[in-house]
């Protein structure tokens, strides 16, 4: 996948997941990737199917359980940038 490609992804699968959890999703930079984040709440299992199919744009997903709640995440690789 190309380094805009990759861009593109990202920025659609956090604004489909904030349209879905009517909040914030959140983007973490890791090294080499970008974590897309959101918690779960009533109104995301309601969406159960549509979440399952933005969190398939990754290269990786899951849920993640803690004391405070439960949070769905993908993880998308990036390529190399463009050279200037």
């Amino acid at each position: 996948m190309g380094y805009d490609r990759h861009l593109t992804v990202i920025h659609s699968a956090a604004a489909q997941l904030t349209a879905l959890a009517g909040e914030a999703s959140r983007v973490i930079e890791e090294p080499g990737a970008i974590r897309i984040e959101i918690d779960i709440t009533p109104v995301l299992v309601r969406q159960w199917p549509r979440l399952l199919a933005v969190l398939d744009l990754g290269d990786t997903y899951g849920l993640t359980a803690t004391e405070a709640g439960q949070t769905a995440w993908l993880r998308i690789a990036l390529g190399t940038a463009p050279s200037c």
